[in-house]
């Protein structure tokens, strides 16, 4: 008997070409090292996979987990004990912190704050401002360099075309955007001065506002031949642009949120259905998800951004936008598959593959021997409510709350550790940092 083996007996794999194979998965110290119908060696752990689905670990590419300097709102160990719930073995994480991320010191201090408590793999964008520009190339291991181009205030917000514009002739690092239009977005919160309730939020940070820098970011990555990325596309008008103005090197990404909820959700859930940028129509959402099934988008990312309930009961225009979604995206989207709008596969490559392919993480979002035995087994069998006692997430909500879900985690798995089983958290299994291609 090998040392440090462990097998998944019998459950559906998703292999490479997406399809759903019954067999066994063989993982040896950190790395998947077979998968065949059956293996015939016994091993230090064998997890029973029958009525199960096993997937590759999800790659969450935008979270804002709120350590440092935000603590009480959410903290890398928290997070990352809700990602492994959730079955998200990889994230990268924004840098909207306290400091900012901004420079290879504060990135340094990330890394080494996840190298002693994420329970899963982790990397950090480092944050443009007007004046880091070389720290922009050179801070690393950097998965990218993220803009907010709109719906920031401070050192962060780069509006203006004369800063944009020498952060995308300088360097070739992947660039990724928040894209909206903070002029535009100022303008409107004048004209909608006074209003306290929440669906202004839709109204004030309109479609136009991120169809406007969105033309913008795509001009100036044609113009300098710059890969980019646009975060959280949000509207029917931006999909229906990238759907004839996409160069090959740029990609774009949605949420669960932008897919699954629209403006009804704040006559239902109120404060809790603000983020940036907002929910949109129900046309919208149709919208989105036929650019997603087209590949007009390439991937899905829950821009996990929590705040405290006490924060979110201020009353509007005080309310802070954000909401949490490392524990309910794989299920929610799985959700989907059943109902059959999209298949198992298609989900694997939009929350796997094409997330380790676009940022060039290396050994990830395959179930393949000699990649990383990032994996989890979920159940597609059964359907239960997202619960509030249930969630590790510290601000302690879900806006999916009582939704009734298949595809819930069974067990997570983390280079080769069993860091989730059952309901029950390895608090002593540690990721490690990504490394990431230019």
């Amino acid at each position: 008997m090998a040392d440090n083996t462990l097998i998944i007996r019998q459950s559906l794999v998703c292999m490479t070409d997406g399809q759903l194979r019954l067999g066994d998965v063989l993982v040896r110290d950190r790395l998947i090292a077979q998968v065949a119908d059956r293996i015939e060696m016994n091993a230090d752990t064998e997890i029973d996979g029958r009525g199960l689905t096993l997937l590759p670990g999800v790659i969450d590419p935008q979270v804002h987990f709120r350590e440092p300097g935000l603590e009480h709102k959410e903290d890398l160990f928290t997070a990352s004990c809700a990602c492994a719930k959730g079955g998200v073995t990889s994230f990268l994480e924004m840098p909207n912190t306290n400091p900012l991320t901004t420079t290879q010191s504060a990135l340094d201090d990330k890394l080494q704050r996840a190298a002693s408590k994420c329970l899963v793999n982790y990397g950090f964008f480092i944050g443009a401002t007007a004046a880091n520009l070389p720290d922009l190339n050179t801070a690393n291991p950097a998965c990218g360099i993220k803009i907010f181009m709109g719906s920031q205030h401070g050192d962060l917000l780069v509006e203006s075309q004369e800063y944009l514009e020498p952060i995308f002739a300088s360097g070739d690092r992947l660039i990724a955007v928040h894209a909206e239009d903070q002029a535009r977005i100022n303008q409107r919160k004048q004209e909608f001065a006074g209003s306290t309730d929440p669906a202004t939020h839709s109204i004030i940070q309109d479609d136009i506002a991120a169809l406007n820098a969105t033309k913008l970011a795509v001009s100036l990555s044609e113009k300098y031949q710059r890969r980019l990325h646009i975060l959280h596309l949000s509207t029917a008008i931006e999909a229906d642009y990238l759907r004839s103005h996409k160069p090959s090197w740029v990609t774009a990404e949605v949420t669960p949120q932008h897919l699954l909820l629209n403006t009804d959700a704040y006559g239902q859930i109120g404060t809790l259905a603000q983020m940036n940028p907002p929910l949109r129509s129900v046309k919208d959402n149709a919208v989105l998800w036929q650019a997603l099934l087209d590949g007009v988008i390439d991937f899905i990312a829950t821009d996990h951004a929590p705040h405290t309930l006490e924060e979110k009961a201020k009353g509007y225009p005080n309310t802070p936008s954000g909401m949490p979604g490392v524990e309910t995206a794989l299920p929610l989207m799985l959700t989907q598959a059943a109902a059959g709008r999209c298949t198992v596969g298609q989900v694997v490559n939009w929350m796997s593959s094409a997330v380790a392919q676009a940022y060039q993480i290396p050994n990830k979002g395959k179930i393949e021997a000699g990649y990383d035995a990032d994996l989890v087994l979920v159940d597609l069998e059964n359907y239960r409510p997202v619960l509030r006692s249930e969630l590790q997430t510290k601000c302690g909500w879900s806006p999916f709350e009582d939704w009734n879900l298949t595809g819930h985690p069974v067990t997570t798995i983390v280079l080769g550790q069993v860091v989730f089983d059952h309901g029950k958290l390895d608090h002593t299994v540690r990721g490690q940092a990504l490394s990431f291609g230019r």
